[in-house]
């Protein structure tokens, strides 16, 4: 699949870093894109939407710096940075999602991101979040990193259930609440489809659901919250 650039681009800056866009919202491109096209030292080398043309995109274009979120069309960010880093050693990952912070930060670090930047902090943020990953860094939030021993414990508030699920699990479950079959789930995530269903029945298990309708139910409200 060819990558995703924008025809409007402007020339490549040849000492400037190289940053990849990776989000199914085009206006969430265009809002990163003018907060680091304004920055001397950055480039936006391209955009991509969905797993498949970002795993491209990083093969064609070569960037320093992913800025990735971690709902896409076609699969999940956690996935997307393993495998991007599995290809690509050097390559430094940055999410950028309205996500909860508590429950993805330590994970997207765990898959091998170089930090975590809620989408309403991004205006104010990002910047400083390229600048640290691309030096080699780890950047969170102030409150993510007062709280990142609790969580790095597995402590999290009283009732969220939602932190019991590992990552895997989250990313069934997310694509669960996006509507897909679980053959469709085994063939985006890469597992067969009675792992799938294993997943399926130990989210049920800690999320205290009875039925397979409570689990998709439960999965699209919870995705829906999430957008």
């Amino acid at each position: 699949m060819a990558p995703h650039t924008s025809a409007q681009a402007p020339p490549l800056r040849t000492t400037a870093r190289r940053i990849l866009l990776v989000d199914d919202h085009p206006l969430v491109r265009m809002g990163l894109r003018g907060l680091l096209e304004g920055e001397p030292d950055l480039q936006v080398c391209g955009e991509a939407a969905t797993l498949a043309e970002a795993v491209a995109s990083v093969r064609a274009l070569q960037p320093e710096l992913v800025i990735t979120d971690l709902s896409l069309g076609d699969g999940n960010g956690l996935e997307l940075i393993k495998r991007l880093l599995a290809q690509h050693e050097r390559l430094r990952v940055l999410v950028c999602s309205m996500h909860d912070e508590r429950l993805f930060a330590m994970r997207a670090l765990e898959a091998g991101a170089c930090g975590y930047v809620g989408k309403e902090q991004a205006g104010r943020h990002v910047v400083e979040a390229v600048r640290e990953c691309l030096a080699g860094r780890v950047w969170l939030s102030r409150a993510m990193t007062e709280q990142m021993p609790d969580v790095a414990r597995g402590e999290y508030p009283a009732g969220d259930a939602m932190a019991r699920l590992t990552p895997r699990e989250l990313a069934v479950f997310e694509l669960i609440g996006r509507g897909l079959k679980p053959s469709q789930i085994a063939g985006q995530i890469h597992l067969s489809v009675k792992t799938v269903e294993t997943h399926r029945e130990k989210i049920k298990k800690k999320l205290n659901l009875h039925s397979a309708s409570e689990l998709t139910r439960s999965a699209m409200q919870w995705v829906e919250r999430q957008h």
